[in-house]
């Protein structure tokens, strides 16, 4: 009788380390993306059954509103220029031009450029709201879970990667135009022609254009990893059906 009871625990033994195994195979098989409600962990631990369409669909809704928002935000007056975050300074090879025309009182000149600078950020900004929706619209379910699995800037870094090129693209001959059209070529000529009446002062260049898109570029990304991360945690930024559904706890 004692015999059969040791055999009898080990093969109970037997049973429950098969039996663990069999659990750690089948979890180890299953991604994080496709356990049902654990898909959102990152977002809001919900415990509902989603669908991967449902959560498909609610990432690219928050990039949707996100991107809406930050376009808003900084497509209107001094979205650049009153924002310490984003606003554009000259470009580094005019700090010389600046100094000089401080000295003698014309530091006026280089405000009113600078200033000009941020005012054609602010008119190229609204067309970066179709690269946005095209980027999300060509969004597959592997770029999803990537982002899933990603810190809170993940689908940031994808739009950077995805949209830089031609968002750079349509931004410049914008900012060219509205370069023209808000006087600052103009007031970048009258404070080259100022600093040049300085005697022996050295020669400076500045491609106004690519400094102006670059840095307009760097603000709509610093605020779309900003609404990002808040769509994922704060519950007043889920503004649909869809968003609330899918990211509240």
């Amino acid at each position: 009788m004692k015999l059969l009871t040791i055999k009898s625990l080990w093969m109970l033994q037997g049973i429950i380390l098969i039996m663990l195994i069999v659990s750690a195979q089948v979890f180890a098989g299953n991604s994080w993306f496709n356990k049902g409600g654990d898909l959102l962990k990152s977002f809001s631990g919900s415990k509902k059954a989603l669908s991967v369409d449902e959560i498909g669909a609610g990432l690219k809704e928050a990039l949707k509103v996100g991107s809406a928002n930050v376009v808003k935000q900084l497509g209107t007056t001094d979205g650049f220029n009153k924002d310490s975050n984003i606003h554009i300074p000259l470009p580094g090879s005019l700090k010389k031009v600046k100094s000089f025309l401080s000295k003698i009182g014309k530091a006026s000149l280089f405000e009113d450029l600078e200033l000009k600078l941020n005012r054609a950020a602010e008119i190229a900004t609204p067309k970066a709201k179709q690269l946005f929706s095209n980027a999300i619209s060509t969004m597959t379910m592997e770029d999803v879970k990537s982002i899933y699995d990603g810190p809170d800037d993940a689908a940031t870094q994808y739009f950077k990667t995805k949209m830089s090129p031609e968002l750079s693209k349509e931004m410049k001959p914008v900012i060219e135009d509205s370069l023209s059209q808000v006087g600052a070529v103009k007031s970048y000529d009258t404070m080259i022609k100022n600093y040049k009446s300085i005697p022996f002062v050295p020669d400076v260049k500045a491609d106004l254009t690519d400094h102006v898109v670059e840095k307009g570029m760097d603000g709509i990304f610093y605020y779309m990893a900003k609404e990002e991360a808040a769509i994922r945690k704060n519950p007043v930024k889920r503004t649909t059906k869809l968003l609330k559904k899918v990211f509240t706890k």
